[in-house]
């Protein structure tokens, strides 16, 4: 391990002030602009001040801990290359080169409606996007047919000019992005017509998105490379497809189980019946057991939301409710006041039940998991 306070020309309990002024001191008479033969030195002198002006690194370099090493590499994250940059605009390093023009497109996020059908089977849905596409008439060069772009008359096809401004450390030479080039180290003289010389141009096109079973209001489809292309003609974002689903008139949601109820006729539930109810996979069964109450469920099993990850479906829960009449005839209310004589019920009790059974318990069970 090199030692760093001889580096910087102080001692080990020199304080952060002192620590300092020495590398600026150092660092005004190293620098490569004002002596390009010192450039390790000068690399030295500023590894020892990274670690010595943080109070963190110092007390871990005072104590013999390694701190991934400097030479070239990085410090605690910040490597040399980034002292030059920040610094001294790159002058060190000799510059980063000219930028691309062609960089990659945003990505881009629409939300799509979809029906609870097409959310339990999944479906195949066409959607129309307006979009960034490549110039058909340059191809993403910028510029008109027939034409190139020209190198930067500045800059010299550098894509960056330096300039000397005063700093602590004296004059100093930075580098920035070139004026009139914007850092690119060409120009387009004749900029194509179709596309502005922006290298794409606006489209709607119609994509084709697998919604697959088991989507809900939430879930992001991802439609890699199908968003807007980058300017010049650079590499698309991606196209990410939301989800909104659509309430049905019949089904609730939960999950991956679909409820829904169905009414029972109060002579059917005491005396048991078979009924045929309408689900998303067509007319289904279900067996009303002589009888059934209110508030008891039937379980059609794997005809609920199809599983997102993995395959198989939840559940349907039929729910019954049973409906009492509120219009009788003369010769029902008759028949229905010998049935309450038959059973003794012409002025029942009113018997308190235990709030753990009868329909509220069974409908504080059903939500409650158990």
């Amino acid at each position: 391990m090199s030692d760093h306070y001889a580096a910087l020309g102080v001692s080990r309990d020199a304080s952060q002030d002192d620590i300092k002024k020495a590398y600026r001191r150092l660092a005004r008479k190293l620098h490569p602009d004002v002596n390009p033969g010192a450039a390790d030195e000068f690399k030295d002198v500023s590894a020892a001040y990274d670690v010595l002006s943080s109070p963190e690194k110092r007390r871990a370099y005072d104590r013999g801990e390694s701190l991934g090493g400097f030479g070239g590499g990085a410090a605690g994250g910040f490597g040399f290359s980034d002292i030059f940059d920040t610094f001294f605009g790159g002058a060190a390093g000799g510059g980063r080169g000219p930028a691309t023009r062609a960089r990659r497109g945003q990505d881009a996020l629409i939300r799509i409606e979809v029906p609870l059908p097409e959310a339990v089977f999944g479906a195949d849905r066409t959607i129309a996007v307006d979009t960034a596409v490549v110039c058909p008439t340059c191809s993403g060069s910028c510029c008109q047919p027939g034409t190139s772009p020209r190198t930067c008359e500045v800059c010299g096809g550098r894509g960056q000019v330096q300039r000397q401004v005063r700093s602590f450390l004296g004059q100093v030479m930075t580098t920035a992005p070139c004026p009139n080039c914007q850092g690119f180290g060409t120009t387009i003289p004749s900029p194509c017509p179709e596309c502005a010389g922006e290298g794409r141009i606006q489209e709607r096109r119609d994509l084709t998105v697998r919604v697959p079973p088991g989507v809900s209001t939430g879930t992001r489809i991802q439609l890699a490379g199908q968003s807007e292309v980058g300017p010049a003609g650079g590499p698309p974002g991606d196209l990410f497809v939301e989800v909104v689903e659509e309430p049905h008139e019949t089904f609730t949601r939960r999950g991956d189980d679909l409820h829904c109820t169905v009414v029972v006729p109060m002579t059917a539930a005491a005396l048991g019946t078979e009924l045929s109810v309408d689900t998303l996979d067509g007319g289904q069964q279900v067996d009303v057991r002589p009888g059934t109450q209110s508030g008891e469920v039937h379980t059609l099993r794997g005809m609920g939301v199809g599983h997102l990850r993995g395959g198989g479906r939840g559940d349907l829960l039929v729910h019954v409710d049973v409906q009492t009449p509120t219009r009788l005839d003369d010769r029902q209310e008759e028949l229905l006041r010998q049935l309450a004589e038959i059973r003794g019920e012409e002025a029942p009790e009113g018997r308190l039940t235990s709030a753990g059974g009868g329909v509220f318990g069974r409908l504080r069970d059903m939500f409650s998991g158990r």
